[in-house]
């Protein structure tokens, strides 16, 4: 089975491209050197040539804040950029996976979200994954997996950030903000069980098991490591930032993931060996 990879160089890619060839997959990986997901043309090019069964779209504009100011940018990748995907995938049959966020949620829930739960972004960044969403539903075969707090080896993420900053004389991190953490080889493997147990069509959540704040995330990250930090809860007010977050980004799963502090703790062994 031959499946081709958008955004093969990015955090997830990176993991996600050799799990696939251990399940012994043909792999095409393709960024942005190679396939331009904003030219239509390009994209018809690529799948025509290379026929792949799945295309597992992981190419796109992810700067939650910088999305504020560059709109345009994010549309035209994570909109426009997967609507093109998206028809072409359609015109030749190829089923698609388009890799999609907590963020098309709005927060307000008081229960974790379900995968038919109406969406409702309140920021760019969430606004662009959700019309690329909607693209990708005009597909006869589309899985749409959504995940949150991601984090992984190959890239700038939460976990990096926190050890970076384990030497500072005191350390805020928000507490109102709860989510799932997601390693990237956990998600990279839900998305494996999508293909190989020919799960139904639709919309999967792929994040992991339980939930935490960021303040928690980071409370175990330092104890795992055995680090002494001087780490204080806050409020999401006194750590203002260019795009609003939701407040809750709870989703449930499904059990496709473990819990999200077993990933956690073999991914900072596998960081330290």
């Amino acid at each position: 089975m031959k499946i081709l990879v958008t955004g093969a160089k990015g955090m997830l890619g990176q993991d996600l491209c050799p799990i696939l060839e251990d399940e012994n997959f043909e792999v095409l990986e393709t960024d942005i050197e190679n396939l331009d997901i904003t030219n239509l043309q390009n994209v018809e090019e690529i799948l025509s040539f290379n026929r792949p069964d799945y295309v597992i779209h992981c190419a796109a504009y992810t700067n939650v804040d910088k999305a504020e100011d560059e709109i345009d940018t994010a549309f035209k990748i994570n909109a426009q950029g997967t609507k093109n995907i998206a028809d072409i995938c359609k015109k030749l049959g190829i089923t698609l996976i388009y890799i999609s966020t907590d963020y098309v949620f709005d927060g307000t829930k008081k229960d974790k979200y379900l995968q038919n739960d109406k969406t409702n972004p309140i920021n760019v960044y969430g606004k662009s994954k959700l019309e690329g969403e909607k693209a990708v539903q005009e597909c006869e075969k589309y899985y749409i997996a959504r995940t949150s707090w991601l984090y992984g080896h190959h890239g700038k993420n939460f976990v990096e950030t926190m050890i970076s900053l384990k030497d500072k004389d005191e350390l805020k991190v928000v507490d109102d903000q709860i989510g799932c953490p997601t390693w990237t080889v956990d998600l990279s493997n839900g998305i494996v069980k999508l293909i190989n147990e020919k799960m139904p069509f639709g919309i999967y959540q792929i994040c992991g098991s339980g939930h935490t704040s960021w303040y928690g995330f980071a409370k175990k990250i330092f104890e795992l490591c055995n680090y002494n930090v001087n780490l204080k809860p806050c409020t999401t007010d006194e750590f203002p930032r260019k795009a609003k977050r939701p407040q809750n980004s709870i989703m449930e799963n499904n059990k496709i993931c473990r819990k999200w502090e077993t990933a956690l703790k073999e991914y900072l062994e596998l960081r330290c060996e």
